[in-house]
Order: structure tokens, then sequence, then C-alpha cells
């Protein structure tokens, strides 16, 4: 049994990397981020802005805005939380925040409305963006 879980702790470790952007569930997402079940009012549980990257994982703009992702979450690492959330596996989150076309980013402050981005944007207007919301 203990071979058989370092096993799967190594396959996961190979196939998913050490990344600073995590990968979110509805669960996690309504623990975390923004209970949509209880409030309709968009409250950010975190003490830190977070970028939402909504996704899936055929989608060819999405695949490259991966690692350009992964590159700001070091950057910003300690001030910002990244998040994923794979809208084919959670879909009760992509229709809640009506999810059309991906990928989709959401840039939530720690107060006040989100930026929504459709499409993948520029790394300089996510740094852009990031640095507004910081500077809040």
């Amino acid at each position: 049994m203990k071979r058989f879980i370092i096993v799967v702790f190594l396959c996961s470790v190979c196939l998913y990397g050490h990344t600073e952007v995590s990968y979110m569930t509805t669960w996690d997402f309504t623990r975390l981020v923004y209970d949509f079940h209880k409030s309709t009012e968009w409250i950010n549980k975190n003490d830190k802005p977070v970028v939402i990257d909504f996704y899936t994982t055929w989608c060819g703009p999405c695949k490259r805005l991966a690692p350009v992702l992964e590159e700001m979450s070091e950057t910003y690492k300690g001030k910002v939380n990244f998040y994923k959330v794979d809208i084919e596996q959670e879909y009760e989150l992509a229709k809640y925040f009506n999810i059309r076309s991906i990928p989709t980013l959401f840039f939530v402050p720690t107060q006040g409305d989100r930026k929504v981005f459709v499409g993948a944007p520029s790394r300089d207007v996510m740094v852009a963006t990031l640095e507004q919301i910081l500077k809040k």
C-alpha cells in the first residue's frame, strides 16, 4: 500500500510539477474565494487579491496562458493568490458565472468588483491590472 501511495504521489508531481497556481473545485471556490450559494454580493474571502483562470485542458489559448500565469504566480508570490478552474470538471461554477468563452480570467481585489478578461490578455495587461489592484 505504501508503494502505491508513493507511486501515485510521484506520478502527480511528474504530471503537474510544483506550482503556485492552485487547481480549484467548486467546494474550494466557495470556501476560499466566494460563496455564491450564500451571497449575491461578491466578497473575496482571501486576505490577498486573487486571479482565477477558467480553462479547459484542450484549449490552445489556455495552454499558452498557463506558463505566463505560473511565472506571474512566482513574481507575485505572497501578494496574490492564483487559481485555476477546469470548467468541464466544475460545471456549476462555469454556469453560475456564465463562462461562455475560454480562457476567462477574473482579477479580484480584496474589496470591490472583479475585473474580467474573456480571452487571453497580454502579460503586460495582466501585470498592469495586478499592479492597479495592489495599489488599492
